[in-house]
Protein backbone atom coordinates (compact mmCIF):
# COMPACT_ATOMS: atom_id res chain seq x y z
CA UNK A 1 0.00 0.00 0.00
CA UNK A 2 3.02 2.22 0.44
CA UNK A 3 3.49 2.75 -3.29
CA UNK A 4 -0.05 4.03 -3.85
CA UNK A 5 1.16 7.35 -5.22
CA UNK A 6 4.74 6.43 -6.07
CA UNK A 7 5.42 7.10 -9.74
CA UNK A 8 7.37 4.43 -11.61
CA UNK A 9 9.78 6.59 -13.55
CA UNK A 10 11.85 3.70 -14.83
CA UNK A 11 9.26 2.55 -17.33
CA UNK A 12 7.82 3.84 -20.57
CA UNK A 13 10.60 6.33 -21.10
CA UNK A 14 10.93 9.77 -19.52
CA UNK A 15 7.73 11.48 -18.41
CA UNK A 16 7.06 15.16 -18.40
CA UNK A 17 6.42 16.49 -14.94
CA UNK A 18 7.46 18.95 -12.33
CA UNK A 19 11.15 18.93 -11.47
CA UNK A 20 12.29 19.50 -7.93
CA UNK A 21 11.14 18.59 -4.44
CA UNK A 22 7.48 19.28 -5.17
CA UNK A 23 7.47 16.55 -7.82
CA UNK A 24 7.30 13.96 -5.05
CA UNK A 25 3.58 14.70 -4.77
CA UNK A 26 2.07 13.79 -8.15
CA UNK A 27 -1.43 14.80 -7.08
CA UNK A 28 -0.44 18.47 -7.01
CA UNK A 29 1.26 18.50 -10.38
CA UNK A 30 -1.18 17.16 -12.93
CA UNK A 31 -1.73 20.46 -14.72
CA UNK A 32 -1.46 21.01 -18.45
CA UNK A 33 1.82 22.42 -19.63
CA UNK A 34 0.50 23.60 -22.96
CA UNK A 35 -3.01 24.77 -22.10
CA UNK A 36 -3.83 26.27 -25.48
CA UNK A 37 -3.39 23.03 -27.42
CA UNK A 38 -4.13 20.56 -24.60
CA UNK A 39 -0.88 18.83 -25.56
CA UNK A 40 2.11 18.21 -23.33
CA UNK A 41 0.11 17.04 -20.29
CA UNK A 42 2.01 15.66 -17.31
CA UNK A 43 1.87 11.86 -17.36
CA UNK A 44 3.10 9.22 -14.94
CA UNK A 45 3.07 5.47 -14.50
CA UNK A 46 2.32 3.98 -11.08
CA UNK A 47 3.58 0.68 -9.75
CA UNK A 48 0.09 0.01 -8.44
CA UNK A 49 -1.12 -0.48 -12.02
CA UNK A 50 0.27 -4.03 -11.94
CA UNK A 51 -1.61 -4.80 -8.72
CA UNK A 52 -4.83 -3.52 -10.29
CA UNK A 53 -4.53 -5.57 -13.47
CA UNK A 54 -3.56 -8.75 -11.61
CA UNK A 55 -6.45 -8.29 -9.16
CA UNK A 56 -8.80 -7.92 -12.12
CA UNK A 57 -7.30 -11.08 -13.63
CA UNK A 58 -7.94 -12.90 -10.35
CA UNK A 59 -11.66 -12.21 -10.18
CA UNK A 60 -11.99 -12.80 -13.92
CA UNK A 61 -10.33 -16.18 -13.28
CA UNK A 62 -12.77 -17.35 -10.61
CA UNK A 63 -15.73 -16.28 -12.75
CA UNK A 64 -14.45 -18.00 -15.90
CA UNK A 65 -13.72 -21.17 -13.90
CA UNK A 66 -17.40 -21.46 -13.04
CA UNK A 67 -18.43 -21.22 -16.69
CA UNK A 68 -16.90 -24.57 -17.59
CA UNK A 69 -16.94 -26.44 -14.25
CA UNK A 70 -20.17 -28.31 -15.09
CA UNK A 71 -19.62 -28.94 -18.80
CA UNK A 72 -16.29 -30.72 -18.39
CA UNK A 73 -17.95 -33.32 -16.11
CA UNK A 74 -21.28 -33.26 -17.91
CA UNK A 75 -21.82 -37.03 -17.72
CA UNK A 76 -21.38 -36.91 -13.92
CA UNK A 77 -23.65 -33.87 -13.52
CA UNK A 78 -26.32 -35.61 -15.64
CA UNK A 79 -26.17 -38.64 -13.37
CA UNK A 80 -26.22 -36.64 -10.11
CA UNK A 81 -29.07 -34.26 -10.96
CA UNK A 82 -30.89 -36.78 -13.19
CA UNK A 83 -31.15 -34.36 -16.12
CA UNK A 84 -30.52 -34.57 -19.89
CA UNK A 85 -27.30 -33.49 -21.61
CA UNK A 86 -29.04 -30.44 -23.07
CA UNK A 87 -29.90 -29.19 -19.56
CA UNK A 88 -26.24 -29.48 -18.54
CA UNK A 89 -25.23 -27.64 -21.70
CA UNK A 90 -27.42 -24.75 -20.55
CA UNK A 91 -25.31 -24.42 -17.40
CA UNK A 92 -22.61 -23.25 -19.80
CA UNK A 93 -24.82 -21.47 -22.31
CA UNK A 94 -26.48 -19.37 -19.59
CA UNK A 95 -23.22 -17.41 -19.50
CA UNK A 96 -23.71 -16.60 -23.17
CA UNK A 97 -27.44 -15.92 -22.98
CA UNK A 98 -27.24 -13.59 -19.96
CA UNK A 99 -24.62 -11.45 -21.64
CA UNK A 100 -26.75 -10.49 -24.63
CA UNK A 101 -29.56 -8.43 -22.99
CA UNK A 102 -27.43 -6.94 -20.22
CA UNK A 103 -24.28 -5.87 -22.06
CA UNK A 104 -25.60 -2.48 -23.18
CA UNK A 105 -26.81 -1.23 -19.78
CA UNK A 106 -23.64 -2.59 -18.14
CA UNK A 107 -21.45 -0.85 -20.73
CA UNK A 108 -23.34 2.37 -20.04
CA UNK A 109 -22.69 1.87 -16.32
CA UNK A 110 -18.96 1.33 -16.99
CA UNK A 111 -18.81 4.55 -19.00
CA UNK A 112 -20.72 6.61 -16.42
CA UNK A 113 -19.61 5.13 -13.08
CA UNK A 114 -16.17 3.82 -14.00
CA UNK A 115 -13.98 0.84 -13.13
CA UNK A 116 -14.34 0.59 -9.35
CA UNK A 117 -18.15 0.50 -9.21
CA UNK A 118 -18.20 -2.05 -12.02
CA UNK A 119 -15.60 -4.20 -10.24
CA UNK A 120 -17.53 -4.10 -6.95
CA UNK A 121 -20.81 -5.16 -8.59
CA UNK A 122 -19.08 -7.94 -10.54
CA UNK A 123 -17.49 -9.42 -7.43
CA UNK A 124 -20.63 -9.11 -5.30
CA UNK A 125 -22.64 -11.02 -7.91
CA UNK A 126 -19.90 -13.58 -8.42
CA UNK A 127 -19.59 -14.22 -4.69
CA UNK A 128 -23.38 -14.56 -4.31
CA UNK A 129 -23.49 -17.08 -7.17
CA UNK A 130 -20.84 -19.30 -5.60
CA UNK A 131 -22.60 -19.44 -2.23
CA UNK A 132 -25.97 -20.23 -3.84
CA UNK A 133 -24.30 -23.19 -5.55
CA UNK A 134 -22.98 -24.39 -2.18
CA UNK A 135 -26.64 -24.93 -1.22
CA UNK A 136 -27.38 -26.91 -4.40
CA UNK A 137 -25.36 -30.08 -3.75
CA UNK A 138 -28.44 -32.32 -3.65
CA UNK A 139 -29.88 -34.33 -6.59
CA UNK A 140 -33.24 -32.55 -6.34
CA UNK A 141 -31.80 -29.02 -6.45
CA UNK A 142 -30.77 -28.60 -10.07
CA UNK A 143 -32.81 -25.40 -10.24
CA UNK A 144 -30.75 -23.95 -7.35
CA UNK A 145 -27.48 -24.71 -9.08
CA UNK A 146 -28.88 -23.08 -12.23
CA UNK A 147 -29.81 -20.00 -10.17
CA UNK A 148 -26.30 -19.80 -8.79
CA UNK A 149 -24.85 -20.18 -12.27
CA UNK A 150 -27.13 -17.40 -13.50
CA UNK A 151 -25.78 -15.06 -10.81
CA UNK A 152 -22.22 -15.88 -11.83
CA UNK A 153 -23.11 -15.39 -15.49
CA UNK A 154 -24.56 -11.96 -14.64
CA UNK A 155 -21.26 -11.09 -12.97
CA UNK A 156 -19.47 -12.01 -16.19
CA UNK A 157 -21.26 -9.18 -18.01
CA UNK A 158 -19.43 -6.73 -15.73
CA UNK A 159 -16.07 -8.43 -16.40
CA UNK A 160 -15.61 -9.22 -20.09
CA UNK A 161 -15.57 -5.64 -21.36
CA UNK A 162 -13.09 -4.32 -18.79
CA UNK A 163 -9.59 -5.38 -20.01
CA UNK A 164 -9.28 -2.74 -22.72
CA UNK A 165 -10.73 0.00 -20.49
CA UNK A 166 -8.51 -0.91 -17.55
CA UNK A 167 -5.41 -1.00 -19.77
CA UNK A 168 -6.30 2.42 -21.19
CA UNK A 169 -6.88 4.05 -17.79
CA UNK A 170 -3.85 2.64 -15.95
CA UNK A 171 -1.11 1.86 -18.51
CA UNK A 172 1.21 3.81 -20.76
CA UNK A 173 1.00 3.80 -24.53
CA UNK A 174 3.68 1.16 -25.04
CA UNK A 175 2.15 -1.23 -22.49
CA UNK A 176 -1.55 -1.32 -23.32
CA UNK A 177 -1.54 -4.40 -25.56
CA UNK A 178 0.44 -6.34 -22.98
CA UNK A 179 -1.85 -5.12 -20.17
CA UNK A 180 -4.94 -6.05 -22.18
CA UNK A 181 -3.46 -9.51 -22.76
CA UNK A 182 -2.86 -9.93 -19.01
CA UNK A 183 -6.51 -9.02 -18.40
CA UNK A 184 -7.66 -11.64 -20.90
CA UNK A 185 -5.03 -14.02 -19.48
CA UNK A 186 -6.93 -14.27 -16.19
CA UNK A 187 -10.11 -15.30 -17.96
CA UNK A 188 -8.26 -17.94 -19.93
CA UNK A 189 -6.48 -19.26 -16.84
CA UNK A 190 -9.85 -19.60 -15.12
CA UNK A 191 -11.17 -21.67 -18.02
CA UNK A 192 -8.00 -23.78 -17.89
CA UNK A 193 -8.50 -24.47 -14.18
CA UNK A 194 -12.17 -25.19 -14.91
CA UNK A 195 -11.09 -27.90 -17.32
CA UNK A 196 -8.50 -29.40 -14.96
CA UNK A 197 -9.90 -29.27 -11.42
CA UNK A 198 -13.55 -30.50 -11.53
CA UNK A 199 -12.68 -33.95 -12.99
CA UNK A 200 -10.15 -34.34 -10.15
CA UNK A 201 -12.44 -33.08 -7.37
CA UNK A 202 -15.54 -34.95 -8.60
CA UNK A 203 -14.71 -38.56 -9.57
CA UNK A 204 -17.29 -40.65 -11.41
CA UNK A 205 -18.61 -42.72 -8.49
CA UNK A 206 -21.98 -44.46 -8.20
CA UNK A 207 -22.74 -43.64 -4.55
CA UNK A 208 -24.89 -40.50 -4.59
CA UNK A 209 -23.97 -39.42 -1.05
CA UNK A 210 -20.28 -39.64 -1.84
CA UNK A 211 -20.83 -37.80 -5.13
CA UNK A 212 -22.75 -35.04 -3.29
CA UNK A 213 -19.81 -34.70 -0.89
CA UNK A 214 -17.32 -34.27 -3.75
CA UNK A 215 -19.56 -31.73 -5.52
CA UNK A 216 -20.04 -29.70 -2.34
CA UNK A 217 -16.25 -29.56 -1.84
CA UNK A 218 -15.91 -28.15 -5.37
CA UNK A 219 -18.55 -25.52 -4.60
CA UNK A 220 -17.02 -24.54 -1.22
CA UNK A 221 -13.59 -23.97 -2.80
CA UNK A 222 -15.12 -21.62 -5.38
CA UNK A 223 -17.09 -19.73 -2.72
CA UNK A 224 -14.07 -19.29 -0.46
CA UNK A 225 -11.92 -17.91 -3.26
CA UNK A 226 -14.66 -15.58 -4.52
CA UNK A 227 -15.18 -14.20 -1.02
CA UNK A 228 -11.46 -13.53 -0.48
CA UNK A 229 -11.18 -11.75 -3.84
CA UNK A 230 -14.26 -9.62 -3.06
CA UNK A 231 -12.58 -8.40 0.14
CA UNK A 232 -9.38 -7.55 -1.76
CA UNK A 233 -11.32 -5.62 -4.41
CA UNK A 234 -13.11 -3.56 -1.74
CA UNK A 235 -9.79 -2.68 -0.09
CA UNK A 236 -7.37 -2.36 -3.01
CA UNK A 237 -9.13 -1.65 -6.32
CA UNK A 238 -8.89 2.02 -7.39
CA UNK A 239 -10.85 3.89 -10.05
CA UNK A 240 -7.87 5.55 -11.77
CA UNK A 241 -4.38 6.91 -11.05
CA UNK A 242 -4.06 10.45 -9.77
CA UNK A 243 -2.08 11.51 -12.86
CA UNK A 244 -3.00 9.97 -16.26
CA UNK A 245 -0.56 7.44 -17.79
CA UNK A 246 -0.78 8.81 -21.33
CA UNK A 247 -1.72 11.87 -23.35
CA UNK A 248 -4.83 10.04 -24.57
CA UNK A 249 -6.13 9.59 -21.03
CA UNK A 250 -5.30 13.20 -20.20
CA UNK A 251 -7.47 14.35 -23.09
CA UNK A 252 -10.27 12.00 -22.01
CA UNK A 253 -10.26 13.46 -18.50
CA UNK A 254 -10.46 17.01 -19.87
CA UNK A 255 -13.57 16.26 -21.92
CA UNK A 256 -16.81 17.42 -20.32
CA UNK A 257 -19.35 14.71 -19.35
CA UNK A 258 -22.10 16.36 -21.42
CA UNK A 259 -19.93 15.87 -24.51
CA UNK A 260 -20.50 12.11 -24.30
CA UNK A 261 -23.55 10.43 -25.80
CA UNK A 262 -23.84 6.66 -25.31
CA UNK A 263 -26.54 6.35 -27.97
CA UNK A 264 -24.50 8.31 -30.48
CA UNK A 265 -21.50 6.11 -29.70
CA UNK A 266 -23.49 2.92 -30.40
CA UNK A 267 -24.88 4.30 -33.66
CA UNK A 268 -21.43 5.41 -34.77
CA UNK A 269 -20.06 1.90 -34.16
CA UNK A 270 -22.93 0.27 -36.05
CA UNK A 271 -22.16 2.50 -39.07
CA UNK A 272 -18.47 1.58 -38.97
CA UNK A 273 -18.22 -1.11 -41.69
CA UNK A 274 -14.70 -2.39 -40.89
CA UNK A 275 -15.68 -2.75 -37.23
CA UNK A 276 -18.93 -4.55 -38.04
CA UNK A 277 -17.01 -7.02 -40.21
CA UNK A 278 -14.69 -7.58 -37.25
CA UNK A 279 -17.74 -8.11 -35.00
CA UNK A 280 -18.89 -10.93 -37.30
CA UNK A 281 -15.48 -12.56 -37.71
CA UNK A 282 -14.71 -12.30 -33.98
CA UNK A 283 -18.08 -13.83 -33.11
CA UNK A 284 -17.51 -16.76 -35.45
CA UNK A 285 -14.07 -17.55 -34.03
CA UNK A 286 -14.89 -17.17 -30.35
CA UNK A 287 -18.30 -18.82 -30.80
CA UNK A 288 -16.49 -21.89 -32.11
CA UNK A 289 -14.24 -21.86 -29.05
CA UNK A 290 -17.27 -21.69 -26.74
CA UNK A 291 -18.90 -24.65 -28.51
CA UNK A 292 -15.74 -26.76 -28.38
CA UNK A 293 -15.25 -25.99 -24.67
CA UNK A 294 -18.86 -26.79 -23.76
CA UNK A 295 -18.99 -30.06 -25.71
CA UNK A 296 -15.41 -31.24 -25.15
CA UNK A 297 -16.37 -33.86 -22.56
CA UNK A 298 -18.89 -35.42 -24.95
CA UNK A 299 -16.36 -35.39 -27.82
CA UNK A 300 -13.65 -37.15 -25.84
CA UNK A 301 -15.91 -39.67 -24.06
CA UNK A 302 -17.39 -40.74 -27.42
CA UNK A 303 -13.99 -41.86 -28.70
CA UNK A 304 -12.19 -42.55 -25.40
CA UNK A 305 -14.72 -43.91 -22.82
CA UNK A 306 -13.84 -43.39 -19.17
CA UNK A 307 -11.33 -40.62 -19.91
CA UNK A 308 -13.08 -37.78 -18.06
CA UNK A 309 -9.83 -36.65 -16.43
CA UNK A 310 -7.97 -36.62 -19.75
CA UNK A 311 -10.85 -34.69 -21.30
CA UNK A 312 -10.19 -32.01 -18.69
CA UNK A 313 -6.47 -32.14 -19.41
CA UNK A 314 -7.10 -31.68 -23.12
CA UNK A 315 -9.22 -28.62 -22.33
CA UNK A 316 -6.40 -27.41 -20.10
CA UNK A 317 -3.95 -27.87 -22.98
CA UNK A 318 -6.17 -25.83 -25.30
CA UNK A 319 -6.36 -22.90 -22.89
CA UNK A 320 -2.76 -22.94 -21.63
CA UNK A 321 -1.54 -22.89 -25.23
CA UNK A 322 -3.98 -20.04 -25.91
CA UNK A 323 -2.67 -18.07 -22.94
CA UNK A 324 0.82 -18.28 -24.40
CA UNK A 325 -0.59 -17.22 -27.77
CA UNK A 326 -2.41 -14.26 -26.20
CA UNK A 327 0.67 -12.90 -24.47
CA UNK A 328 2.89 -13.40 -27.51
CA UNK A 329 0.34 -11.67 -29.76
CA UNK A 330 -0.01 -8.77 -27.29
CA UNK A 331 3.75 -8.21 -27.15
CA UNK A 332 4.01 -8.57 -30.93
CA UNK A 333 1.34 -5.89 -31.50
CA UNK A 334 3.01 -3.52 -29.03
CA UNK A 335 6.19 -3.82 -31.10
CA UNK A 336 4.85 -3.91 -34.68
CA UNK A 337 1.30 -2.46 -34.75
CA UNK A 338 0.50 -4.90 -37.61
CA UNK A 339 -3.13 -5.42 -36.63
CA UNK A 340 -4.77 -6.80 -39.75
CA UNK A 341 -1.80 -8.94 -40.80
CA UNK A 342 -1.56 -10.53 -37.36
CA UNK A 343 -5.32 -11.02 -36.98
CA UNK A 344 -5.66 -12.63 -40.41
CA UNK A 345 -2.63 -14.90 -39.90
CA UNK A 346 -3.91 -16.09 -36.52
CA UNK A 347 -7.38 -16.70 -37.99
CA UNK A 348 -5.97 -18.83 -40.82
CA UNK A 349 -3.89 -20.82 -38.36
CA UNK A 350 -6.97 -21.29 -36.13
CA UNK A 351 -8.76 -22.87 -39.08
CA UNK A 352 -5.73 -25.06 -39.79
CA UNK A 353 -5.60 -26.18 -36.16
CA UNK A 354 -9.33 -26.97 -36.16
CA UNK A 355 -8.97 -29.10 -39.28
CA UNK A 356 -6.07 -31.01 -37.70
CA UNK A 357 -8.04 -31.58 -34.49
CA UNK A 358 -11.15 -32.67 -36.39
CA UNK A 359 -9.47 -35.36 -38.48
CA UNK A 360 -7.20 -36.77 -35.76
CA UNK A 361 -9.72 -37.01 -32.90
CA UNK A 362 -10.87 -40.51 -33.86
CA UNK A 363 -7.45 -42.07 -34.51
CA UNK A 364 -7.36 -43.75 -31.10
CA UNK A 365 -4.20 -42.00 -29.84
CA UNK A 366 -4.79 -39.55 -27.01
CA UNK A 367 -1.32 -38.02 -27.35
CA UNK A 368 -2.22 -36.94 -30.89
CA UNK A 369 -5.35 -35.25 -29.57
CA UNK A 370 -3.26 -33.40 -26.97
CA UNK A 371 -0.90 -32.11 -29.69
CA UNK A 372 -3.60 -30.99 -32.12
CA UNK A 373 -5.68 -29.47 -29.31
CA UNK A 374 -2.63 -27.48 -28.20
CA UNK A 375 -2.08 -26.12 -31.70
CA UNK A 376 -5.78 -25.25 -31.98
CA UNK A 377 -5.76 -23.51 -28.60
CA UNK A 378 -2.59 -21.50 -29.28
CA UNK A 379 -4.21 -19.74 -32.22
CA UNK A 380 -7.97 -19.87 -31.50
CA UNK A 381 -7.71 -18.76 -27.86
CA UNK A 382 -4.75 -16.52 -28.68
CA UNK A 383 -7.07 -14.62 -31.04
CA UNK A 384 -9.20 -13.25 -28.16
CA UNK A 385 -7.12 -10.17 -27.22
CA UNK A 386 -6.36 -9.46 -30.89
CA UNK A 387 -10.03 -8.77 -31.51
CA UNK A 388 -10.24 -6.30 -28.61
CA UNK A 389 -7.14 -4.42 -29.67
CA UNK A 390 -7.99 -4.30 -33.36
CA UNK A 391 -11.48 -3.04 -32.48
CA UNK A 392 -10.11 -0.09 -30.50
CA UNK A 393 -7.92 0.88 -33.46
CA UNK A 394 -10.87 0.73 -35.87
CA UNK A 395 -13.27 2.63 -33.60
CA UNK A 396 -11.18 5.45 -32.09
CA UNK A 397 -12.31 7.64 -30.32
CA UNK A 398 -15.28 5.55 -29.21
CA UNK A 399 -15.53 3.87 -25.80
CA UNK A 400 -13.39 0.74 -25.44
CA UNK A 401 -16.09 -0.78 -23.23
CA UNK A 402 -18.73 -0.31 -25.93
CA UNK A 403 -16.65 -1.80 -28.75
CA UNK A 404 -15.55 -4.71 -26.54
CA UNK A 405 -19.16 -5.25 -25.50
CA UNK A 406 -20.34 -5.54 -29.10
CA UNK A 407 -17.56 -8.04 -29.86
CA UNK A 408 -18.48 -10.16 -26.85
CA UNK A 409 -22.18 -9.93 -27.65
CA UNK A 410 -21.48 -11.34 -31.11
CA UNK A 411 -19.40 -14.13 -29.55
CA UNK A 412 -22.19 -15.08 -27.12
CA UNK A 413 -24.81 -15.20 -29.90
CA UNK A 414 -22.68 -17.39 -32.13
CA UNK A 415 -21.62 -19.44 -29.11
CA UNK A 416 -25.23 -20.35 -28.29
CA UNK A 417 -26.04 -21.13 -31.94
CA UNK A 418 -22.92 -23.24 -32.45
CA UNK A 419 -23.25 -25.12 -29.14
CA UNK A 420 -26.87 -26.08 -29.77
CA UNK A 421 -26.30 -26.89 -33.46
CA UNK A 422 -23.10 -28.87 -32.93
CA UNK A 423 -24.68 -30.77 -30.02
CA UNK A 424 -27.61 -31.84 -32.21
CA UNK A 425 -25.29 -32.73 -35.10
CA UNK A 426 -23.20 -34.88 -32.73
CA UNK A 427 -26.37 -36.61 -31.49
CA UNK A 428 -27.40 -37.60 -35.00
CA UNK A 429 -24.21 -37.83 -37.06
CA UNK A 430 -21.34 -37.96 -34.59
CA UNK A 431 -18.39 -35.80 -33.51
CA UNK A 432 -16.69 -35.65 -36.93
CA UNK A 433 -19.71 -34.01 -38.56
CA UNK A 434 -20.06 -31.57 -35.67
CA UNK A 435 -16.44 -30.45 -35.95
CA UNK A 436 -16.65 -30.10 -39.74
CA UNK A 437 -19.64 -27.81 -39.12
CA UNK A 438 -17.37 -25.52 -37.06
CA UNK A 439 -14.59 -25.66 -39.66
CA UNK A 440 -16.97 -24.29 -42.28
CA UNK A 441 -17.75 -21.24 -40.17
CA UNK A 442 -14.10 -20.66 -39.33
CA UNK A 443 -13.44 -20.58 -43.08
CA UNK A 444 -16.21 -17.99 -43.50
CA UNK A 445 -14.68 -15.95 -40.66
CA UNK A 446 -11.28 -16.05 -42.34
CA UNK A 447 -12.75 -14.66 -45.56
CA UNK A 448 -14.62 -11.93 -43.66
CA UNK A 449 -11.39 -10.94 -41.88
CA UNK A 450 -9.67 -10.56 -45.22
CA UNK A 451 -12.27 -7.97 -46.26
CA UNK A 452 -11.74 -5.72 -43.22
CA UNK A 453 -10.30 -2.38 -44.27
CA UNK A 454 -7.45 -1.64 -41.89
CA UNK A 455 -8.43 1.93 -40.99
CA UNK A 456 -6.20 2.43 -37.93
CA UNK A 457 -7.75 5.64 -36.62
CA UNK A 458 -5.85 5.56 -33.37
CA UNK A 459 -2.51 5.34 -35.19
CA UNK A 460 -3.44 8.28 -37.41
CA UNK A 461 -4.47 10.37 -34.40
CA UNK A 462 -1.20 9.61 -32.62
CA UNK A 463 0.85 10.55 -35.67
CA UNK A 464 -1.05 13.82 -35.99
CA UNK A 465 -0.38 14.70 -32.34
CA UNK A 466 3.31 13.91 -32.72
CA UNK A 467 3.49 16.26 -35.71
CA UNK A 468 1.65 19.00 -33.79
CA UNK A 469 4.12 18.79 -30.91
CA UNK A 470 7.05 19.80 -33.13
CA UNK A 471 8.27 23.19 -31.95
CA UNK A 472 9.00 26.05 -34.35
CA UNK A 473 12.69 25.23 -33.98
CA UNK A 474 11.94 21.78 -35.32
CA UNK A 475 12.45 19.78 -32.14
CA UNK A 476 9.88 17.37 -30.77
CA UNK A 477 8.23 18.07 -27.45
CA UNK A 478 8.62 15.34 -24.90
CA UNK A 479 5.46 13.33 -25.44
CA UNK A 480 6.90 9.90 -24.85
CA UNK A 481 3.71 8.43 -23.43
CA UNK A 482 1.59 9.25 -26.42
CA UNK A 483 2.80 6.58 -28.78
CA UNK A 484 0.54 4.36 -30.77
CA UNK A 485 -1.78 2.46 -28.47
CA UNK A 486 -3.83 -0.52 -29.37
CA UNK A 487 -5.88 -1.61 -26.41
CA UNK A 488 -6.55 1.80 -24.91
CA UNK A 489 -8.35 4.85 -26.16
CA UNK A 490 -10.16 7.85 -24.71
CA UNK A 491 -13.52 6.63 -23.50
CA UNK A 492 -15.49 9.68 -24.47
CA UNK A 493 -16.43 11.07 -27.80
CA UNK A 494 -18.07 14.30 -28.83
CA UNK A 495 -21.62 13.65 -29.93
Amino acid sequence: MGDRCAPDTTENGPHMGVIGPAAADPIEHSGIINRESDLGVTTRLYRRRWMIVFLFSSYSLINAYQWIQYAIISNIIMKFYKVEAFAVDWLSMVYMLTYIPFIFPVTWLLDIKGLRVTALIANALNCAGTWIKVASAKPSLFWVTMLGQFMSSFAQVFILGMPSRLASVWFGANEVSTACSIGVFGNQLGIAIGFLVPPILVPNVDDMDELAHHISIMFYISAGMATAILVLVVIVFQEKPEIPPSQAQAQARNMQPDEYSYTASILSLLRNKPFMLLVVSYGLNVGCFYAISTLLNRMIIEHYPGEEVNAGRIGLTIVIAGMAGSLICGIWLDKTKTYKQTTLAVYILSLTGMLAYTFTLNLGHLWVVFVTAGVLGFFMTGYLPLGFEYAVELTYPESEGTSSGLLNCSAQIFGIIFTIAQGKIMDYWGTLAGNIFLCIFLLIGTVVTGFIKSDLRRQKANQQVEVQTVSPAGSLSSVQDYGATSCGSPWQRQS
